[in-house]
């Protein structure tokens, strides 16, 4: 088990934040922050298997607790069992819509005769010295978490979160607000009007929901929504955020200076 998985089973509270920058001394210096874990995104980033594993190993430098969870590109068996063989501590699949999508999910990273995942000496099994030992007890210690980004997906929410292995349930924002019709406008009453269903998935199922708030401002407004875990911050955005902070701070403190009279 990790960290996060056990928060999420014993309905804790995780947070995380987002990584789309693809160095190890991001990953590791984020780490070293009070955070459950980190999203390492491979959808929407040009990263390589070798940059996550990279990242990985930053994040177990900074020897913090801190999990590493990859959101992959797909719900593909074959990307699934390369990025559980790094050893990372879960995973994040877009755009789940179904049950059968997700039992696929499921069985993609646990070894038979409970899944179809591959055996082999990876990082993961401490490259084959902890080989037995891992194979044996790895089937549902991998913090396995779906995302609900489309019309389906949120209409079968509820089956979804009750396949067996699925650990949790994420609301993706832009992409379920573009499916929609409602692009950006997640403060809006009708899109939290529309995911409500989701959310409550977890007192029915017990199955924890959680969402991504760029906006750090919002993490009240998310909370008190009902979800069960945030990620909170993109690594790119939280950069400029600050920059532009400095930029306004320094065109502030140059408004404050008094020109010098050349006259008396």
């Amino acid at each position: 088990m990790t960290n996060t998985k056990d928060l999420i089973d014993s309905d804790g509270h995780p947070l995380g934040t987002w990584l789309s920058i693809g160095h190890p001394k991001v990953a590791e210096g984020v780490a070293q922050l009070d955070l459950d874990f980190v999203l390492v995104d491979m959808e929407h980033t040009t990263m390589t298997l070798e940059t996550v594993e990279t990242m990985a190993r930053g994040v177990d430098a900074a020897n913090n607790g801190t999990d590493t969870i990859v959101r992959v590109p797909w719900n593909d068996p074959v990307r699934l069992k390369r990025v559980v063989d790094i050893g990372v501590a879960g995973v994040m699949v877009p755009m789940i819509d179904s049950a059968e999508e997700a039992r696929t999910l499921v069985e993609s990273i646990r070894y038979p005769p409970e899944g179809i995942r591959g055996i082999a000496g990876s990082r993961a099994t401490d490259y084959g010295r902890n080989f037995e030992e891992y194979v044996t007890n790895a089937n549902g210690t991998i913090l396995t978490i779906a995302q609900i980004e489309t019309e389906a997906g949120l209409e079968n929410a509820e089956e979804i979160a009750n396949v067996d292995g699925i650990d949790a349930l994420f609301v993706g924002p832009a992409d379920l607000s573009s499916a929609l019709g409602m692009f950006a406008e997640w403060d809006s009453e009708e899109f939290t009007q529309a995911i409500q269903p989701v959310i409550d998935t977890s007192e029915t199922t017990g199955v924890p929901v959680g969402t991504l708030t760029v906006d750090i401002d919002a993490i009240d407004e998310r909370l008190a929504q009902g979800f069960d875990f945030l990620i909170a911050g993109k690594d790119i955005s939280l950069l400029m955020d600050s920059i532009d902070q400095a930029i306004d701070g320094y065109s502030a403190a140059l408004d404050k200076q008094t020109p010098t009279s050349s006259f008396d």
